[in-house]
């Protein structure tokens, strides 16, 4: 009998396409990239291709170790957060387990899920709860109360709970619950967003000593390649610079609240560097539109929102850019 695959989750990721069609100067606030980059100089001609990078990556878990307060043994590293979302699924997941993941959010957990026999549910309770925290693409911060009180509702329920903390540097970090050390939780992190490399592709996460291992066995070899380490082995020397990128991108983003409500838009209340705007109108229609206007937003059709958009918060220059768009299109 021929295995039943789920259809292949929708990303962003096109502008290298779109630029080839539209021209170099298409402005691209679909992905949420730190607008505010710390300064990182790294040398990649030190780095020696000759060999394979260290497949245990213990230098590099020392460092994470260090930034984050928590042991070697409890950090798994992989080759962006898709990775590690899928390893983790195939490690935990049995056929036909439940996973509560409530929508809208990103898709490559409920694919994972999926990949991994399991049956995907919302509002219910389940083996297995996968939370994105900021959420993507709402913006929407759970507290860290909030999410403490989730975990011990799942390890009552003998479940356990995954969270997705790509996003919460660039939000609140007092809020993430990464230092909590529980049989039941997994916390994962990405230096992708905050350090706006997504040519880099480097995840990693917090767990119980005895899934890490299971994690790291499951992982293919050397799926971190040397650029990789070495980029965040220099990108998290300047941790703590990200609180400044915060403080920036919550002023900006404020300004961005007040523009759009001139323009009589709705919104998600969002905490981080994404704005969901709700349109009243098909949003691929007003997606091509803009295209045509030089912006590219991430139409939120795939996440089952057909009439939204998510926009990145970016510098005063680029945001009024997407304003100016934004207002041509809506006349």
């Amino acid at each position: 009998m021929q295995k039943h695959f789920p259809e292949k989750a929708v990303h962003g990721g096109r502008i290298i396409a779109l630029r080839q069609k539209y021209g170099p100067d298409l402005l691209d606030v679909s992905a949420s990239m730190n607008p505010f980059l710390p300064l990182i100089s790294c040398d990649f001609q030190e780095i020696d291709l000759c060999v394979y990078p260290d497949d245990t990556y213990s230098a590099l878990k020392d460092k994470i170790g260090h930034v984050f307060s928590r042991p070697t043994d409890e950090i798994c590293v992989g080759n962006g957060s898709a990775e590690l979302i899928r390893v983790y699924c195939n490690v935990l997941l049995s056929p036909n387990d439940t996973v509560r993941i409530d929508p809208p959010t990103f898709g490559e957990y409920g694919l994972s899920a999926k990949l991994a026999g399991a049956n995907v549910v919302s509002g219910m309770d389940a083996d297995l709860r996968i939370i994105c925290n900021p959420n993507n693409p709402t913006g929407i911060l759970r507290s860290r109360d909030e999410m403490l009180a989730l975990l011990d509702d799942c390890t009552k329920k003998n479940s356990r709970l995954f969270v997705d903390e790509a996003f919460m540097e660039l939000a609140a970090r007092n809020e993430s619950i990464s230092d909590i050390r529980s049989d039941d939780l997994f916390v994962m992190r990405s230096i992708t967003k905050c350090f706006s490399v997504p040519g880099i592709r480097f995840g990693f996460g917090f767990g119980p000593a005895d899934l890490i291992e299971k994690i790291e066995t499951v992982r293919t070899p050397w799926t971190v390649n040397a650029f990789a380490e070495a980029f965040t082995m220099r990108a998290l020397d300047h941790y703590d610079d990200l609180v400044l990128s915060a403080e920036k991108i919550s002023a900006e983003r404020e300004w961005y609240f007040a523009r759009l409500t001139e323009l009589d838009l709705s919104f998600e209340p969002s905490s981080v560097n994404y704005i969901l705007v709700h349109l009243g109108r098909n949003a691929s229609e007003f997606t091509e539109s803009m295209l045509e206007h030089g912006v590219l937003v991430r139409d939120c059709t795939s996440f089952g929102l057909l009439e939204s958009i998510r926009i990145s918060v970016e510098t005063r220059e680029k945001n009024l850019r997407v304003v100016e768009a934004l207002s041509a299109c809506l006349r």
